[in-house]
């Protein structure tokens, strides 16, 4: 089916910019961004572990303390004393490079040391199991351990309440600011790492680009380089694997055009050669009537130079069409097989009746539709028509039909008229090559550009021996698309 192209002026999508950039841009646009997010990632999660990692090493020094202070907890007396470890919480305060908060405090809320407002555990505290939290004192983020230690009811020391037996909640608490600056320094060491590691990537992949796109810049120059007439193939030995694909899909197009041209060249050769036969012998013509006195001599002459004229203007009618069966878009699209034989039947009637030719079409129905470029498949059957007129002698028989099956569509043309050995047959189609029954003034055209219409379509022309008598049947295929 015929399609339409997308207009010029539409506006292209931003992968198709991104397409057509070169390949540093798209290293740019693409790998950088990438690169950069994937370092972003990784500083994240290297500040996550960072954090994890200062939080149990300086969790431990809570831990320290809290047990120390435990340690000193005693209800032997009868009441609750505590011996507070001074040198061991200056100790700590000063490795914590901050301030370290502690407090003992019994359930019944008579016993109350250290500093009584330090932020309580979220929840319910478990006894005999310490609890590491964060909280804000006094508008310093701080890190508290807290612990409960449960006295014994008979020691009465601490007396129960309606809560539970009696208790004792122990809390230490140091402020954050060694372990952010500890986060800190090294996130900003992997930052910088992962920065240089980050750099040292893009020179790589730039180098390696560099590197990958050398083979195409001296392929690029060895192009260049060429003649506008070298279509030789291009040499892919120095080239790598994944170019040479490439190469060879280049050497197939120049090869496909080398071909076109000598095409070209040939029919140009020829056209030149058949029509400057037709003007060669216009003016011989002309110059015998010129020098003839006699008229009847003269109406001779200028009859010939007419037929001539028509012999002229049918081969370049033909080279026409054969010129734009070579070259033509095959635009396929559904037609009516059945009024195309009726139309060409039409046409070529006046040259039948000339001969008194019974001219006919046979088609399975009166409306028999197929998919084909309609006027080059026009151009084809008119000249398989005229061709078998040629060559049936008068009184004979032309019958244009057509036929489809599941696999494509033909057009078929049968004649009564002398027909052509096997190996002649074979031959023709060729271009300017003529059956050995052609009459004179035929150009050899026609069977040509039946052929290359129909390999236009993928299909094939066959010249088969008419079945139960003398003649020809010319037969043009071509397949469903």
């Amino acid at each position: 089916m015929a399609q339409t192209t997308p207009s010029s002026t539409a506006p292209s999508s931003p992968w198709a910019r991104l397409r057509r950039t070169s390949l540093w841009r798209l290293l740019a646009l693409l790998l950088l961004p990438v690169l950069t997010l994937v370092t972003c990632v990784e500083l994240w999660m290297t500040r996550h572990d960072a954090l994890e990692a200062a939080n149990a090493a300086y969790d431990r020094s809570l831990l320290g303390a809290l047990k120390s202070i435990d340690a000193n907890i005693s209800t032997a007396s009868g009441g609750l004393s505590a011996e507070l470890p001074y040198t061991m919480l200056e100790f700590f305060e000063l490795t914590a490079s901050g301030h370290v908060y502690f407090r003992v405090a019994s359930s019944d809320g008579l016993v109350e040391l250290g500093n009584a407002d330090l932020p309580l555990p979220p929840g319910t505290l478990e006894p005999g199991v310490p609890r590491f939290y964060d909280a804000t004192y006094f508008g310093e983020s701080v890190r508290l351990a807290a612990y409960r230690r449960m006295v014994d009811a008979t020691d009465g020391a601490i007396p129960a309440t309606a809560d539970g037996p009696g208790s004792v909640l122990v809390q230490v608490a140091e402020s954050t600011q060694s372990r952010q600056e500890f986060t800190r320094r090294f996130v900003q060491r992997a930052a910088l790492r992962d920065g240089l590691v980050l750099a040292l990537m893009l020179l790589g992949a730039a180098a390696t680009l560099a590197v990958a796109l050398r083979p195409l810049s001296r392929l690029a120059r060895g192009v260049q380089e060429r003649s506008p007439d070298d279509m030789t193939p291009i040499a892919d030995t120095d080239l790598p694997a994944d170019i040479r694909p490439l190469v060879a899909a280049v050497n197939e197009q120049m090869a496909r055009t080398q071909a076109l041209v000598a095409q070209q060249r040939q029919f140009l050769d020829d056209a030149s050669h058949q029509l400057r036969t037709h003007l060669t012998t216009l003016q011989m013509q002309i110059d015998y009537a010129r020098r003839e006195p006699d008229p009847t001599q003269v109406q001779d002459a200028l009859a010939a130079i007419g037929g001539e004229i028509a012999r002229a203007t049918r081969s370049t009618q033909q080279l026409l069409a054969l010129g734009r069966s070579d070259t033509a878009a095959v635009e396929l699209a559904p037609f009516d097989l059945a009024a195309l034989l009726r139309t060409v039947a039409l046409e070529l009637l006046p040259q039948a009746r000339a001969k008194q030719i019974d001219f006919g079409i046979h088609t399975p129905t009166p409306e028999f539709m197929a998919v084909a470029d309609s006027g080059l498949l026009r151009e084809a059957l008119t000249n398989l028509a005229a061709n078998a007129i040629a060559y049936t002698p008068a009184h004979g028989t032309i019958t244009l039909s057509a036929a489809g099956d599941a696999l494509g569509w033909s057009v078929n043309v049968e004649d009564n008229g002398p027909g052509m050995a096997p190996e002649e047959r074979a031959a023709l189609g060729q271009r300017y090559r003529r059956g050995s029954q052609a009459a004179a003034g035929g150009s050899g055209l026609g069977l040509a550009i039946a052929r290359s219409i129909a390999e236009r379509h993928r299909g094939a022309l066959r010249l088969e021996a008419r079945a139960g008598g003398p003649g020809l049947l010319a037969i043009l295929w071509w397949p469903k698309p």
